[in-house]
């Protein structure tokens, strides 16, 4: 069986400080901080009408890739982003202790 949250794309809005699934008020997002050497993210959104697609756990994914690639400490403040990285242990080395 396919994704059924595959048909929207990730995208990484460097000026709005998120990772974001589709548009406007239906698009679900991914909020973070970025201060030198790290991201810590805040929080995760998604509407009611995108739930249940495993979108959330895309953005999840994106994030942190995008943290291993640009060598950045992570800060799960976010507890479904805390969460994700407890349930994924190939994400754990790079929370901040």
């Amino acid at each position: 069986m396919s994704d059924p949250g595959a048909e929207l794309a990730v995208l990484h809005d460097r000026s709005a400080r998120q990772f974001r699934a589709g548009t406007g008020e239906a698009a679900a997002v991914l909020q973070y901080r970025l201060t030198p050497g790290r991201i810590t993210f805040l929080h995760t959104l998604v509407p009611e009408a995108l739930r249940g697609r495993g979108i959330a756990q895309r953005l999840a994914r994106a994030g942190l890739e995008h943290a291993k690639a640009e060598g950045l400490r992570v800060v799960p403040l976010c507890p479904f982003v805390r969460a994700y990285v407890e349930r994924h242990p190939e994400y754990r080395a790079l929370v901040e202790s």
